[in-house]
Parts: structure tokens; sequence; C-alpha cells
């Protein structure tokens, strides 16, 4: 019979201080802070055997509430550019680009999916879609999910 995993969400302060230094250790490697496993631990101040002995039972919470990620749709011509142009837009509102995806140019045109996280976006949602919209080469810009 297996055995069944139960997960709790506990407020970092409450937890005992190697979990958080593990996640620490852990945020570390994946942003690149630190490049090995040896590197992160030194830096967070846990041993390397803490470290492997938690690291797959620590993961740190993201509440979706504080961020605001938004997929657009998209469909752009294919022609040169069009992309970068579309980019350039999110990159002027202070959106962040969170995934890219695109399929293969059919019939002159291409679908795109944009995730990008815009809590921190300098104007509003609207003008992002009007910007994006009025772009030379794009045929429809919309909210996808969000």
């Amino acid at each position: 019979m297996a055995k069944t995993i139960k997960y709790y969400i506990v407020a970092a302060d409450a937890l005992p201080e190697i979990f958080v230094k593990v996640a620490e250790a852990k945020r570390m490697m994946q942003t690149g802070e630190a490049d090995t496993v040896g590197a992160a631990t030194r830096l967070a101040g846990i041993s390397r055997s803490a470290f492997y002995k938690y690291k797959d039972s620590v993961q740190p919470f993201n509440d979706m509430k504080s961020e605001h990620i938004i997929t657009f749709q998209a469909m752009l011509k294919d022609t040169a550019g069009v992309l970068s142009r579309v980019l350039s837009v999110f990159a002027a509102s202070g959106a962040n680009i969170l995934t890219i995806n695109q399929s293969i140019p059919t019939n002159g045109c291409a679908a795109v999916t944009i995730s990008a996280e815009t809590s921190e976006m300098e104007e509003s949602l609207e003008q992002l879609l009007t910007d994006a919209a009025a772009l030379n080469g794009v045929v429809k810009f919309e909210i996808l999910a969000g």
C-alpha cells in the first residue's frame, strides 16, 4: 500500500531555520547565484548533507494572488521582425515575459502565445493590447487566460 504524502502551507517564520535555508540554497542554484550545491549550501550556511536530506521535501509556495500572470494569444504574419516588435511593446510596458510559444507558420501566419507577469507594468493592460494589436503584421492579439 502506497504511503500518502500530506502537504502543509506554513509561514516561513514558523519553520525550523534549516528548511528556510534549504529553500534559499535551491533558489540560489535556480537563479545562478550559485553554480554548485557546495557553493549554494556554503552561501546559505548549511551542510551539504542537510541540503540533500531536505531538498525534495522543501518547496517555496508562490502566492499566485500576489502575481499577475496573463497569457496572451496572437496571430502574427510570417514576416521578419513582427514578433520582435510585439516583444518590444511588452518591454516598453514593463511586463516581464515568462514564456513564448510559437507554432510553425502556415498560410503565412503563426500562432503565438506569450505569458507575462504584469504586476510591475507602467501602463494599463488595455494600452498594451491596443499597442500590440496596432502593429504592422499583427492579425490578432488578445488575452487567452489570466
